[in-house]
């Protein structure tokens, strides 16, 4: 029974950020700037890079786990939503509040605007001590996955002191990060990377107009050591490259709800879909899917694995040469 428990533990995905968030969508008929303006519903969440990734994981049939900073009782409701969730946690609990985003849509003109609340600085005793979760977790996780962007003022290596856990630990490792951390990462050999393109050009240094740039600049990172480099474009295709291939993945049709999360949402199908074995390509069809199904509900990181389901099939994978 020691030894089933053990590869059960295994089987863990280990959610890493130092940005979460509780969410607020408000829905309005139209909106008018420099006026009143009385929302028709309101939901609310939670969210943040890594806590969309792990909500995501949770309905692919994963085990994620959660971790973090989380601050006053902004961070006890995130924690508590997520244990609701039946999503493991552990989180460092620090002064700075946990921050509120808020999602604002306009149904008459279809437009999402996200009003983003900056994390706090934190304290370097508690990224040490967040890194000694991720040390603890390493051992028992199949995959580490690192994302978001770091608290001002925080330790550009973190993301490459725990991608060295992970290789330490025989687990996977992917990083959706960009500049600074992403390039220091870069020296671990990351399983993958996935910045989207204005992140691949604020980590390359200069601006991506063009796909040939991209997909230089993804042969460039692919060269100081990422294994796999996939590059999201909102709703233009994805870009993917191994060291040998690179496909074009064309997202399905569809009108989106709600696109804010779905690059988190497609990291966690990413993820989902190569610990299953499938080639690069394959699994960025399932995860343009899943980002997909994400941008088709209100709140970040809910999909319906039906949805998921329907819309791989209308997903269009090409290589290019």
């Amino acid at each position: 029974m020691a030894t089933k428990g053990r590869e059960l533990n295994r089987k863990r995905i280990l959610c890493v950020g130092a940005s979460p968030a509780l969410q607020r969508v408000m829905i309005f008929q139209a909106l008018t700037i420099d006026a009143v303006n009385r929302a028709k519903a309101t939901y609310d969440g939670i969210a943040g890079k890594s806590v969309n990734v792990a909500k995501v994981l949770k309905s692919l049939g994963e085990n994620p786990v959660a971790v973090g900073f989380a601050g006053g009782e902004h961070g006890t409701s995130l924690v508590n939503q997520l244990k609701a969730r039946k999503i493991a946690t552990n989180f460092v609990s620090v002064q700075a509040l946990t921050r509120q985003c808020v999602t604002v849509i306009d149904e008459t003109k279809e437009m999402v605007t996200e009003l983003v609340e900056e994390t706090q600085p934190v304290s370097p005793a508690d990224y040490e001590t967040l890194l000694a979760i991720v040390r603890k977790k390493a051992a028992q996780s199949q995959a580490i996955i690192l994302s978001g962007t770091l608290t001002p003022g925080g330790p550009v290596d973190f993301y490459r002191r725990c991608a060295r856990l992970a290789n330490v630990a025989g687990a996977f490792s992917v990083v959706d990060a960009q500049g600074p951390a992403l390039r220091q990462a870069l020296e671990t050999k990351p399983g993958v990377i996935k910045p989207n393109r204005s992140e691949l050009a604020a980590t390359v240094g200069h601006p991506l107009p063009h796909d040939s740039g991209i997909r230089a600049a993804m042969r460039k990172l692919n060269e100081r050591g990422a294994q796999r480099v996939v590059v999201t474009a909102g709703k233009a295709p994805t870009l993917a490259y191994d060291g040998r291939f690179i496909w074009r993945i064309n997202n399905p049709v569809i009108r989106a709800v709600n696109p804010i999360g779905s690059g988190d949402a497609f990291t966690a199908g990413l993820v989902w879909r190569l610990l299953k074995g499938d080639d690069l390509g394959e699994a960025c069809r399932w995860a343009a899917a899943v980002g997909a199904a994400n941008a088709l509900t209100i709140l970040a990181g809910e999909i319906d694995l039906g949805e998921v389901e329907k819309l791989a099939k209308k997903v269009v994978v090409e290589r290019v040469d």
